[in-house]
C-alpha cells in the first residue's frame, strides 16, 4: 500500500509522531475488538482482543515533560540532534482514540472516521490487531481464508479504506533494538513494501537524517531511512475501486533500508528491497467495468463480505503458496470473483504467478514481482507470521489515481492497463479531499480466520 504522508492532529502541547521511550501523560487503553477463529470441524469462536493506534500518529514529546520533539513537520533540533539522543530524549504516550483520531470500537465493529476536528485536525490514522497487550497478533495465512465485512459507501474518490498484512515484528521491534522501549502496546515496529520514508521512528532511531518536510503535508516530511517488509493487500478501496495485491521483498525479515537502491526510490523503483507495485486483481483494471461500484455487481452502497484464500499445493499449511483467491458475499449470495477481459490475456478470476506474467506482459509492465521472489517469497513470508493492519488515508504522492482513476495520467485510459476506476484524474487531490468529504468513513467487521471455507455461509 502506497504510504499516507496524513495530516495528523496536534493538541497543544501534543505532536502526532512515532517515538521510542514511553510517555505517561495520556494513558494508553487500546479499544476491544471482538474476532473470530474458525474451523470446519468447530465452526466459529470469539476471542477479545484488541487494537493499537500506530506509533507514527502518537503524541512525542520530552521524556518526562511536555515539550514537542516534532511540531508541524520538523524536529525540535535540540531534543533530537541525531537519532540515538532523539530517541533517549523522546517519549511516546497514550491515545485519546475517539476524541482525537475519530476511532472507534464496538463488538466485532472498527470504524475509521477520515477527517476528525478536535483541538486541531487529523486526517487518517493507522490500527493494528493486537495478540495481547505486547504483542500484536500474527497470522500464519497459508491454507487460510480471511473474511470480514466492509461498509466503503462512505468512501470517495481519493480515500483508501485498507485491511491488509505487514511482516512486523511481534512485539514492534521491543527485543531487538535497545532503544525501542515502547514496542507493540504503543504501535512501533510499522513496514511495508513501500519502504516508508516518513516514519518518524525506525529500528529504535529517529529519521532525523535527511528530514525533508513535506510541501503538501503540513505534519508530514521523509527522512533518509525506510522500513521495508513483504505486504499482503487484502483490500485497497473505497466505494468506485478495489484491489488485493501481493507485495513480495527479496528481504526476509523487516528492514531498515538506507538509500535509493535499497529503498527502490525514484528510478530504483523496480530494483529495490521490495516489489512497490506488486501484482494487482483490480477488476477495473482487469477488463470487467460492471464489477464493483455503487449499485454494480457487488454493491459499495451496500455492506458485503470480502473473502480472500491462500491456497497451496498441496492443500496443506506446510505447502508452497500457489494462488490467492477471492469471493465476495452480499445479500446471502456468494459471488465469485470477476475474470479478466484483456485483449491478448488468458482468463483469470485469481492471483497465481502465471496471471502476474500474463498481466505485466499484456500492460507492459515491468515484473518486478518476479524478480522479487513471486508466490514463492510471499510463501516464505507468511511462514513467518503477518500482522493485520487496517486504515484510513489519502495519498499526498498520487492523488490515488493507481487505485480508482486512470493512471499514470501520461498514458490514455484507453491503454492496457490504465483505467483503473472511474474517478477523474483530477480528483484525490488531499486538500480538496479533506474539504469536501471529512465525513468520510469506513467500517469493518466481523473479522474471520480459518480453514478453507470456514468463515462464510455458502
Amino acid at each position: 500500500m502506497l504510504t499516507a504522508a496524513v495530516a495528523l492532529l496536534t493538541l497543544v502541547p501534543m505532536v502526532c509522531v512515532q517515538s521510542q521511550q514511553i510517555g505517561t501523560n495520556v494513558p494508553e487503553t487500546h479499544p476491544p475488538l471482538t474476532v473470530q477463529s474458525c474451523t470446519n470441524t468447530g465452526g466459529c469462536q470469539s476471542q477479545q482482543q484488541s487494537i493499537v493506534l500506530d506509533a507514527n500518529w502518537r503524541w512525542l514529546h520530552n521524556n518526562g515533560g511536555f515539550t514537542n520533539c516534532y511540531t508541524g513537520n520538523t524536529w525540535n533540533t535540540t531534543l533530537c540532534p541525531n537519532p540515538t539522543a532523539c530517541a533517549q530524549n523522546c517519549a511516546l504516550d497514550g491515545a485519546d482514540y475517539a476524541g482525537t483520531y475519530g476511532i472507534t470500537t464496538s463488538g466485532d465493529t472498527l470504524s475509521l472516521n477520515f477527517v476528525t476536528q478536535s483541538a486541531q485536525k487529523n486526517v487518517g490514522s493507522r490500527v493494528s490487531l493486537l495478540a495481547d497487550e505486547s504483542h500484536y497478533q500474527v497470522f500464519k495465512l497459508k491454507n487460510k481464508e480471511l473474511a470480514f465485512d466492509v461498509d466503503v459507501s462512505q468512501l470517495p474518490c481519493g480515500v483508501n479504506g485498507a485491511l491488509y498484512f505487514s511482516q512486523m515484528p511481534a512485539d514492534g521491534g521491543l527485543s531487538q533494538f535497545p532503544n525501542n522501549k515502547a514496542g507493540a502496546k504503543f504501535g512501533t515496529g510499522y513496514c511495508d513494501a513501500q519502504c516508508p520514508h516518513d516514519l518518524k521512528f525506525i529500528n529504535g532511531q529517529a529519521n532525523v537524517i535527511g528530514w525533508t518536510p513535506s510541501t503538501s503535508d503540513p505534519n508530514s516530511g521523509a527522512g533518509q531511512a525506510g522500513s521495508c517488509c513483504a505486504e499482503m493487500d487484502i483490500w485497497e478501496a473505497n466505494s468506485n475501486a478495489a484491489a488485493f495485491t501481493p507485495h513480495p521483498c527479496l528481504a526476509s525479515t523487516q528492514t531498515r533500508c538506507t538509500s535509493p537502491l535499497q529503498c527502490g526510490d525514484g528510478d530504483n523503483r523496480g530494483n529495490g528491497l521490495c516489489d512497490k507495485d506488486g501484482c494487482d486483481f483490480n477488476s477495473f483494471r482487469m477488463g470487467d467495468q460492471s464489477f464493483l461500484g455503487p449499485g454494480k455487481i457487488v454493491d459499495t452502497k451496500q455492506k458485503f463480505t470480502v473473502v480472500t484464500q491462500f491456497l497451496t499445493s498441496d492443500n496443506t499449511t506446510t505447502g508452497k503458496l500457489k494462488e490467492i483467491r477471492r469471493l465476495y458475499v452480499q445479500d446471502g449470495k456468494v459471488i465469485q470473483n470477476s475474470k479478466t477481459n484483456i485483449p491478448g490475456m488468458a482468463t483469470f478470476d485469481s492471483v497465481t504467478d502465471d496471471f502476474c506474467s500474463a498481466q505485466k506482459t499484456a500492460f507492459g509492465d515491468t515484473n518486478s514481482f518476479a524478480t522479487h521472489g513471486g508466490l514463492s517469497a510471499m510463501s516464505s513470508s507468511f511462514d513467518k507470521g503477518m500482522v493485520l493492519v487496517m486504515s484510513i488515508w489519502d495519498d499526498h504522492e498520487a492523488n490515488m489515481l493507481w487505485l480508482d482513476s486512470a493512471f499514470p495520467t501520461s498514458e490514455p485510459a484507453s491503454a492496457p492497463g490504465v483505467a483503473r476506476g472511474a474517478c477523474a484524474t483530477d480528483s484525490g487531490v488531499p486538500a480538496n479531499v479533506e474539504s469536501q468529504s471529512p465525513g468520510a468513513n469506513v467500517t469493518f467487521s466481523n473479522i474471520k480466520f480459518g480453514d478453507i471455507g470456514s468463515t462464510f455461509m455458502r
